[in-house]
């Protein structure tokens, strides 16, 4: 049967059963400063426990989990005595899941996937709810920016105690984390990528606005234009999107679908009949502005204060909305694409109208929201940026 080897990020991190970090607890956030352990109320397991918990669940039913996936890999039947290793490495602790990079190693190949762990039971929730809509998503739409899930299942560990919940999903090899950073070259703020095999990096002007530019497309690409169903609750600051680059190109895609649900919940809309275009054309609107907000938002190096992304991010949000509203079936509402529509639906709106519904979005959100101050701050420029922008619009 395949052996076990666990680590911490990387293979330089061995965990071996019983050593010092076998026996000390995982970390309750990506921010364990600011957040203390409460014995009372939080629950608590160590390295070891979730190590196990992780091998339980890969073992199970005589490895038909890993096996199974692996075969889909490969587009090929394999048994588990194939395979030889399976390596866990740790890789970062979140609000809701502990990620694990799982790499199964047969014949010197090395396949490798995601192992979302949760062991609160909002996390836990998140899991079961995250699985069904990322498997839904990828069958309802035919290009995939999200990653493919293939299995899901509970395991008990820390003596029956305690309930972990896991899906195991595609792993983007080569992908990294990225955030807003300070070049120490020039004390200006940038985009960095934590890219842990060449080293970190700072993007170029045109890289950062195809970040942007991609972000945008692929959260566009998801909106249902007829129900208004969109992904809720993606943040930079969470390290939701990841990109790969090869020399000036880069590659945007986004792991977590938290939620999935239509901006308007109390409205009747039948699958049958297409909402009224003006219905149509408001919900796109709050839908793009609100997206335009929250796009340019982000920690500083992902734990930091709270940050504002300058204009370039703009100009890539903009063509990005465009490229991917494009892609929308024809509506037979409209007169035209709905795109075109769109862009002229913008050319139309003042000034006023622009900082007035901003504002109202503003408003939606939690008052106590830490970003809330920093967007309020930025907000008349964004709006004037933005105005400007738009007068600017070229077809896409």
């Amino acid at each position: 049967m395949p052996r076990f080897k666990f680590f911490l990020s990387s293979g330089n991190n061995p965990v071996r059963e019983g050593d010092f970090v076998w026996l000390t607890p995982i970390p309750l956030s990506r921010h364990p400063s600011v957040r203390t352990f409460e014995p009372d109320s939080d629950i608590f397991i160590n390295h070891g426990d979730y190590y196990t918990a992780v091998r339980n669940f890969l073992q199970r039913d005589r490895y038909a989990i890993i096996t199974q996936t692996v075969s889909q890999y490969l587009h090929r039947n394999i048994t588990a005595d194939e395979i030889e290793e399976i390596r866990i490495f740790l890789d970062k602790h979140g609000e809701f899941y502990h990620p694990s990079k799982v790499e199964a190693v047969l014949q010197a190949v090395k396949i490798p996937f995601v192992l979302n762990v949760a062991v609160t039971d909002v996390g836990k929730q998140y899991a079961q709810r995250e699985y069904r809509l990322l498997k839904r998503l990828n069958t309802q739409y035919p290009d995939s920016f999200i990653p493919k899930v293939y299995a899901l299942d509970s395991v008990f560990t820390k003596m029956d105690q305690v309930e972990t919940r896991m899906f195991l999903g595609e792993w983007f090899e080569g992908f990294s984390e990225f955030h807003m950073s300070l070049d120490p070259s020039d004390g200006k703020r940038k985009i960095i990528v934590w890219d842990h095999e060449h080293g970190n990096f700072f993007l170029t002007p045109h890289q950062t606005m195809e970040l942007y530019r991609q972000a945008a497309k692929i959260l566009t690409y998801y909106y249902n234009v007829l129900n208004f169903e969109q992904i809720f609750s993606w943040h930079h600051a969470a390290g939701d999107f990841v990109l790969t680059c090869q020399e000036d190109d880069i590659e945007l895609k986004l792991v977590t679908v938290r939620q999935y649900r239509s901006m308007y919940e109390n409205t009747i809309v039948s699958e049958s009949i297409e909402p009224d275009s003006e219905l149509i054309i408001e919900a796109l609107l709050v839908f793009f502005l609100n997206m335009a907000i929250k796009m340019r938002i982000d920690r500083l190096d992902g734990v930091g204060d709270i940050v504002w992304s300058d204009d370039v991010a703009l100009k890539g949000i903009l063509k990005g909305f465009f490229e991917a509203l494009a892609l929308k079936p024809e509506i037979s509402v409209f007169a035209e694409p709905l795109n075109d529509g769109f862009r002229q639906h913008l050319l139309s709106c003042s000034r006023a109208d622009f900082f007035d519904l901003n504002n109202a979005i503003v408003r939606t959100y939690p008052s106590q929201a830490p970003e809330v101050p920093v967007i309020r701050q930025h907000l008349e420029k964004h709006v004037e940026d933005l105005y400007n922008s738009i007068r600017q619009l070229e077809k896409v």
